[in-house]
């Protein structure tokens, strides 16, 4: 409320009163009491690296330290592949001083059996546990002996209809349910719309196999869709948020940006404070 309406209504209440108005006032209503936030939420919320494609590692951190993100899914382009001890070492201690830590690493792209290999080396010397990655199809009896190896989890990220393998969620499900129960899925809610199907539906169906979450919001459920602020698309945020309880989902649900990648900060910002008004209010 503004100066001006603070006046306003203060001297109407002191006209009523000198009009001997009580009788009015006491028939009034209520005032409409403040929802507060609820604070029920299991997940954290994270931002995939990939958000920041076209960024340094020190921009990513600035970014991710004012908007109070602090997980961060480590891509290559910040932390190769090949890096050693030292390199990971210094990557740590970077992103410690904006108070933000590495949750998981990919998405790994996995064509080969040694591509597999170095994904599963490269996490350990990191120090993660989870793995967002695409193997091909044939590789996956070979990733799940790694999984069982190294007692790492892996989240498939679906990419909708963009490209032939892992669409969508359900096959990513029909291709992981008969194996380890640590092979899963990276639930891109973007993606998964976008050929068609429904993520609140499928995060409910599919739950103990998702290990990550990119959010993002669509303009449409077909390959057409495209990229778009929050709110302003066709992902039901509050039916989606609602689910993540109901299922009681504990890992991260991060901002994957996909729109204006070259000057993305605005709707960052926009994303990030839709979203944790979405968390707080319903």
């Amino acid at each position: 409320m503004t100066q001006n309406r603070r006046t306003f209504f203060k001297k109407g209440l002191g006209g009523a009163l000198a009009l001997g108005a009580a009788p009015l006032l006491n028939a009034m209503p209520d005032p409409v009491k403040v929802k507060l936030p609820v604070q029920k939420n299991p997940f954290v919320i994270g931002m995939a690296g990939y958000t920041f494609v076209n960024f340094d590692l020190d921009t990513t951190l600035k970014t991710m330290q004012r908007l109070d993100v602090r997980h961060l899914c480590i891509k290559d382009f910040h932390l190769p592949l090949n890096s050693n001890e030292e390199q990971i070492k210094a990557f740590h201690e970077k992103c410690a001083s904006f108070n933000v830590a590495g949750y998981a690493v990919g998405p790994i792209y996995m064509r080969s059996e040694a591509d597999v290999d170095n994904a599963f080396e490269y996490a350990k010397r990191v120090g993660v546990k989870l793995i967002v990655a695409v193997p091909n199809y044939e590789l996956l009896p070979y990733v799940d002996k790694k999984v069982k190896a190294y007692d790492f989890r892996i989240a498939i990220h679906l990419h909708g209809p963009d490209i032939k393998t892992y669409p969508d969620a359900t096959d990513v499900w029909e291709n992981t349910k008969n194996l380890d129960p640590r092979m899963g899925m990276c639930l891109d809610i973007g993606h998964n719309l976008r050929n068609g199907c429904d993520p609140v539906a499928d995060l409910i169906k599919y739950h103990s196999r998702v290990f990550d979450i990119h959010i993002k919001d669509v303009t449409d459920s077909t390959k057409a869709g495209r990229s778009i602020e929050f709110g302003r698309g066709l992902i039901d945020f509050p039916a989606f948020v609602k689910a993540l309880r109901q299922v009681n989902y504990t890992g991260s649900c991060s901002l994957e940006y996909e729109k204006d990648m070259k000057d993305p900060f605005i709707g960052i910002a926009e994303a990030i404070g839709y979203f944790r008004a979405v968390c707080d209010y319903i």
